[in-house]
């Protein structure tokens, strides 16, 4: 809303207090004369509007510039000290600097469209003076001439006119400042004197477009080269000014210097593109260029993804500075590992770059970039008076951009830098598409877990497990299967570990060992002392599950199995963690009946006195041993040693023992001459479903 006069406090008050202290003797001197109060009023009007039209768009503001001029305002310099107490003014009441070049540009702009209308109005009056009134005409004429003139000269921003030639006939006093010349020495140039490298392609063009009288007007930044060699950027606006007969006659240019304004927006887009602590290409430009990488859908584009090592053992043990340090210098070594123009370093946040390879030919170069950088990081630093050796892991990634997404190619990258961690750092991994299925895959298994349990898609299949002297059996191992919607039947070796890692085997373990409790139930009341020891395998992570006791003993009491009918199974590295309240309550269901066994002996720590201290009734040989004498040719002495060794002994401490894997009668024989109890594998039977295992427990 325009200002109404009624109010004279305010922000805008102080704004036009401000301007017209500023103008000085332009509020006395503009063309058409006003008094000192009508000056301020203006002032204070447009103050009032510029402030409201402060948060509107660009025709609000270039209006109160374009008022500005149309109130003939144009003496010298009155645009540039505007602007100056404008940006001052905006500065002052915390107007983003962007925001604040934008508004003043506006502004600039309003008032040079309303300058030239008014320059062009003027000529236009003096051309079409009535020719019966020639000597009203004239004095009119050598009046609008006087005043042209004086505000041709006066005007702060740079004027200048040209003939048909390129010939420069006039230029006032600001354009010949601006550039370091007097005017006459300025009217010696051609037009084409004042050529800049830095000159818009096509700009000469559009140029000798308006001589040929093609176009009227165009407006462009333009750079000028100033008497002392440095560059000044200008807006330039070109008009053609044509004759009675519409032929073209001269050219008007209005030149701005917006060196400052261009200065400015070009610090912030360098803000906007790079990283502030180490100067690197942040994650904004990293984005721009490797869309434009992928816009050539046939050229392959690499990355090194590179993440420093331990950096925040540093940073927490020698602070934050030091920290910065240390990235400010990393940046550098990455900068200087680069091969080609092309290639850009960025900082992705954190410890963590990428070198960005657009044109890559092939893995062979993207892995010895990763060998270059990796011995850079070789070299310790020197900060601050520490030495530090800080290594880096580097993911190296390479596809053609027609057969990704940009976003699928820095996610591999990152990814593959993860195995190079995992892999024990100080070292490179490039990217493997089976590995990453198979992790996609686990990924998959791991968030379907909690639902598939609840589901009942998990199911138990039994082995059974045979004396070695007559074959029978004696015992089952029930071998937990996931019946996936999708992949089908999953044994557990895939998906055991991710319930571990995912919090999800206590749910998992519980409905295992309730279903096997149950089953064997089932044959107890059918086969009664014929019934099979039901053997359930149990995790490090369930025993020490405080509430894991509780659960097991509530399952024996609710499914009614008689204690003495379950063994529960720990592997050796499992005992070795079992202690305090694990190993108390392994010993607590020991006491009520239930057999504890040490499942795959032989390939932990194989602490034989350890035996002894353990709940155990049961020794299961790991099938690693038993697979070393699958047949004659395989067997070696050393093996049949050890084994005759951890037999022996676990009979001493009056342990039975079972072997796995059992695939040969060669085997078989074997164990059973090396007094080994029972034994469990393809030999005798494969893992079967309950309903088969109760026809072969009733054969």
């Amino acid at each position: 809303m325009a200002w109404d006069g009624s109010d004279l406090d305010g922000p805008h008050a102080d704004l036009a207090g401000r301007w017209a202290a500023a103008l000085g003797g332009g509020v006395r001197d503009h063309v058409v004369p006003l008094s000192t109060a009508e000056s301020r009023r203006l002032l204070m009007r447009l103050a009032a509007d510029l402030l409201t039209a402060a948060t509107g768009d660009a025709a609000q503001v270039a209006a109160v510039g374009a008022a500005l001029a149309t109130a003939h305002f144009v003496g010298d310099e009155v645009l540039g000290r505007s602007l100056t107490v404008l940006g001052a003014y905006f500065a002052e009441t915390g107007v983003a600097p962007a925001r604040s070049a934008e508004l003043l540009g506006w502004f600039a702009a309003g008032y040079m469209r309303a300058f030239r209308a008014w320059l062009l109005a003027e000529q236009e009056s003096v051309r079409t003076a009535d020719i019966t009134a020639r000597q009203l005409v004239e004095q009119q004429l050598r009046t609008s001439e006087a005043r042209l003139r004086a505000v041709f000269a006066q005007a702060g921003i740079g004027t200048g006119l040209s003939d048909m030639t390129g010939r420069i006939v006039e230029v006032n006093s600001a354009f010949a400042q601006m550039l370091g010349y007097l005017p006459e020495q300025m009217c010696r140039f051609d037009v084409t004197d004042l050529s800049h490298p830095e000159d818009p392609p096509g700009m000469w063009e559009l140029y000798d477009g308006v001589l040929r009288g093609e176009h009227d007007s165009l407006q462009l930044e333009k750079a000028y080269r100033h008497r002392d060699g440095h560059t000044v950027w200008t807006n330039l606006n070109v008009s053609l000014v044509r004759d009675d007969e519409g032929d073209p006659q001269y050219t008007l240019v209005l030149v701005e210097d917006i060196s400052e304004q261009r200065a400015l927006r070009e610090r912030l887009n360098y803000r906007a593109h790079h990283d502030p602590l180490t100067g690197l290409a942040n994650r904004s430009r990293f984005f721009d260029t490797l869309t434009t990488a992928f816009a050539d859908r046939s050229s392959r584009v690499g990355l090194c993804y590179v993440d420093l090592d331990h950096f925040k053992t540093v940073n927490d043990t020698f602070g934050h500075a030091l920290g910065d340090e240390l990235l400010f210098q990393a940046a550098a070594r990455l900068q200087g590992c680069t091969t080609e123009p092309d290639q850009l370093v960025a900082r992705m946040g954190g410890d963590e770059f990428v070198i960005l390879v657009p044109r890559a030919s092939g893995t062979g170069d993207l892995a010895a970039l990763a060998r270059t950088i990796l011995a850079a990081f070789a070299r310790p630093f020197e900060i601050q008076g520490h030495r530090l050796t800080v290594t880096v892991s580097v993911g190296v990634m390479i596809e053609q951009a027609g057969l990704t997404t940009t976003d699928a190619l820095l996610q591999a990258a990152d990814t593959t830098m993860y195995w190079a961690k995992t892999g024990g750092r100080s070292r490179y991994a490039v990217f493997d598409p089976d590995r990453r299925r198979r992790e996609h895959t686990r990924a998959e298994l791991t968030a379907a877990l909690p639902a598939a349990v609840n589901r009942g898609e998990f199911f138990l299949d039994y082995q059974p497990i045979v004396t070695l002297a007559d074959r029978q059996p004696v015992a089952v191992e029930a071998l937990v299967r996931w019946q996936h919607p999708e992949l089908g039947v999953i044994t557990p070796t895939r998906f055991i570990d991710l319930a571990e890692d995912a919090g999800h085997i206590a749910a998992l373990g519980a409905m295992v060992l309730e279903q096997a409790c149950r089953d064997a139930r089932g044959w107890h009341d059918r086969f009664g002392l014929r019934a099979p020891v039901i053997s359930v395998n149990v995790s490090a992570a369930e025993v020490a599950d405080p509430a894991w006791l509780d659960r097991v003993r509530t399952i024996i009491a609710e499914t009614g199995i008689d204690p003495r009918l379950l063994q529960l199974e720990l592997t050796e590295r499992a005992f070795m963690h079992a202690t305090g309240r694990p190993l108390r309550a392994l010993r607590t269901l020991t006491d009520a009946g239930v057999r504890i066994a040490i499942d795959d002996f032989g390939t932990g720590y194989s602490n034989l006195a350890y035996l002894g201290q353990l709940p155990l009734h049961v020794v299961k040989l790991a099938g690693q041993f038993i697979h070393r004498i699958r047949t004659t040719t395989t067997s070696d002495r050393g093996d049949l040693l050890v084994l005759e060794t951890i037999v022996d002994l676990s009979h001493a401490l009056g342990l039975t023992v079972t072997a796995e894997c059992v695939e040969t009668l060669h085997q078989a024989d074997r164990l059973l001459g090396l007094g080994c109890d029972t034994a469990q594998g393809w030999y005798f039977h494969h893992p079967m479903p309950a309903d088969r295992l109760t026809e072969l427990l009733g054969s």
